[in-house]
């Protein structure tokens, strides 16, 4: 190397060490140690010329169509003369000379960097861990087996298949799962993506002829997590491969963890050796949370709300009506503390059903009053026209205050259409029967245990 082109070596081997940290912050982690790290800067004669390698070309192609402009850009920044950037594919072995040692700049700045699969680092949730997921019947196989797959030493069984609907809680699992392998296991590559990127980086390996880097990236994963999987119905040369690697995971003694929307023999359109496959390790399924479960859920998730006050009947409200995803339960709650945030309300019952409104009534099961009246005269034996009547003795009177209260909570009417359902009789009588009942279930377990049941009956 001439004087001349060492010159240009250490200019470029400096601007590179540059570009490379700007490009760890603004691409993230994640996207950085999979894509743009194994990035190499090759020696060039031309000083208007970057010369960049990669050591496939799937990787070639990936970058050149996310962050061809970026780097030349970056380059620019630092080296106004440079014209161009070049990203090449360099496989093991070809004759190139790597800018390290020979640049000017100290080696540990500019480092060769391996020309295989770099060790994966998923992006998780902080949130997702074991010690926030709320544990009940509906789930806890689910919860246990999770942890087991999370436990240093050989896998006790592997796949673990996780179905549920969906916002009820795999995406938590799965997360969980990483967090806890990763803090045993610091060094293991652990690789989380859906059935959607496992089918499109595979049709892209494909279309660039070289599918050894994506096979070669999914089965060094000491752990890898793929959910959605009923994505992959129909897809049968995506399915082939995913086959492929489930063999290869497996008989590794490695974890595999998938995750999807239904039980593997009703995934349609999945060929039935992959449901084989998947069957021969553990399937747990998480069922819908009932209301003392969307009612735990809530109060955790308060939790983290140090400075927010939600008063009882809210989360009573939230997981009364809210009961199709815990994912949009705990995006209701998010909300009304915010809108009461940003507006200096009072969050209360009347602030949360307004604010909610339509996400309230689009989630509520269309209860009725006359089905509340029936229900309620049943549970304290009772005939139905008595809640209508005029008797005011206390066996009487205290149902049909529970009534009123569960017409307010669960239904759109007014309160003076509640209170004509009830004898005629005006607003200001369904306000003081609400706020009794409130009033008693924090202080009567036999009344909060009585509208807790009621509630559960008339959800279901």
């Amino acid at each position: 190397m001439n004087e001349r082109q060492a010159e240009t070596a250490g200019e470029q081997a400096k601007a590179w060490a540059h570009v490379r940290s700007s490009l760890r912050e603004s691409a993230g982690a994640r996207v950085f140690d999979q894509w743009l790290k194994p990035i190499e800067l090759v020696a060039t004669d031309e000083a208007d010329t970057v010369r960049l390698a990669l050591p496939s070309a799937f990787m070639t192609n990936w970058v050149r169509s996310h962050y061809a402009d970026r780097l030349a850009l970056e380059f620019r920044q630092h080296l106004p003369h440079v014209r161009s950037v070049e990203v090449e594919t360099r496989r093991p072995g070809a004759v190139a000379e790597v800018l390290t040692v020979e640049s000017p700049v100290p080696a540990a700045i500019v480092t060769a960097l391996p020309a295989d699969v770099a060790v994966e680092r998923p992006a998780l949730d902080p949130r997702y861990t074991f010690d926030r997921f709320v544990v009940d019947q509906s789930n806890r196989v689910a919860f246990n087996a999770a942890r087991t797959v999370a436990e240093p030493g050989p896998p006790r069984f592997s796949p673990l298949f996780l179905h549920a609907g969906t916002g009820q809680g795999k995406t938590h699992l799965m997360h969980a799962i990483a967090h806890a392998f990763l803090a045993a296991n610091p060094n293991a590559s652990v690789l989380c993506m859906s059935a959607e990127r496992f089918m499109f980086d595979f049709v892209a390996a494909m279309r660039a002829r070289d599918t050894f880097a994506f096979k070669a990236r999914l089965r060094s994963a000491d752990l890898l997590l793929i959910d959605d999987l009923q994505f992959i119905a129909g897809k049968d040369a995506t399915q082939e491969e995913f086959f492929h690697t489930i063999n290869e995971i497996v008989g590794a003694g490695k974890r595999l963890v998938i995750a999807a929307d239904r039980a593997p023999q009703h995934l349609d359109g999945v060929e039935p050796r992959i449901v084989g496959r998947l069957g021969a390790g553990l399937v747990a399924d998480i069922k819908a949370a009932d209301l003392p479960l969307r009612r735990a859920i809530l109060m955790r998730k308060v939790e983290d709300l140090p400075d927010a006050n939600v008063p009882a009947d809210v989360l009573d409200l939230l997981a009364a009506r809210i009961h199709s995803s815990i994912r949009e339960l705990e995006g209701a709650l998010m909300r009304v503390v915010a809108y009461a945030s940003l507006t200096g309300e009072t969050l209360d019952l009347d602030f949360a059903v307004q604010t909610l409104g339509d996400s309230l009534r689009g989630a509520q099961r269309r209860v009725t009053i006359d089905e509340i009246q029936k229900l309620v005269s049943q549970h304290f034996d009772l005939k139905p026209l008595d809640l209508i009547s005029a008797r005011r003795a206390r066996a009487v009177a205290r149902p049909r205050q529970i009534a009123m209260y569960l017409s307010k909570r669960l239904t759109t009417r007014s309160l003076p259409e509640i209170g004509r359902k009830f004898g005629g009789r005006d607003h200001s009588t369904v306000i003081h029967a609400v706020r009794r009942i409130e009033a008693l279930r924090d202080s009567d377990r036999d009344v909060d245990a009585a509208v807790r049941v009621l509630l559960r009956e008339l959800e279901a």
